[in-house]
């Protein structure tokens, strides 16, 4: 149940940044949405972030092996289909798109730049990679998901 949990916060926090906080930064001055996004960026290194983000494929990993351990080879299959279908669709263009963008938006000062270029750029390819990993961490949620349902 842990790693079902975990997809699911996972998918609803990058679905809130696709649907609600990017458009609200769009609606805004770019200089400002740019200190904005700086802000909510260091905000997201935390604890409890990087614990649901980084131990979600553990954890479904870790259900998978207990699956197997049991004799429940489908919902291991299923689950390790979810982990790796969030690794490699999430987690990857995390580290790959997402994190060198806001690392790059970090070392800018919105008062020194074209502001209105830096964030059209800026949100139209982050949201682009966001919305990505929206569906991607969706998928995994209902593959994993799927033995329960299917089950009945």
């Amino acid at each position: 149940m842990a790693p079902i949990l975990m997809l699911g916060l996972m998918a609803g926090f990058f679905y809130a940044f696709s649907v609600c906080v990017m458009t609200g930064l769009d609606a805004i001055s770019p200089d400002k949405a740019i200190a904005a996004m700086q802000a909510i960026n260091a905000s997201v290194r935390n604890p409890v972030f990087f614990v649901t983000f980084f131990l979600t494929p553990v954890f479904a990993v870790g259900a998978s092996v207990l699956a197997f351990a049991i004799g429940d080879t489908r919902s291991g299959l299923f689950m390790a289909a979810a982990a790796g279908i969030y690794v490699l669709a999430a987690v990857v263009p995390t580290a790959l798109v997402n994190v060198p963008m806001n690392e790059a938006l970090a070392a800018i000062d919105p008062a020194g730049v074209d502001a209105a270029a830096v964030w059209s750029n800026y949100s139209a390819r982050w949201t682009f990679w966001n919305t990505v990993r929206t569906l991607t961490t969706t998928a995994a949620l209902a593959v994993a998901i799927f033995p329960l349902i299917e089950s009945r």
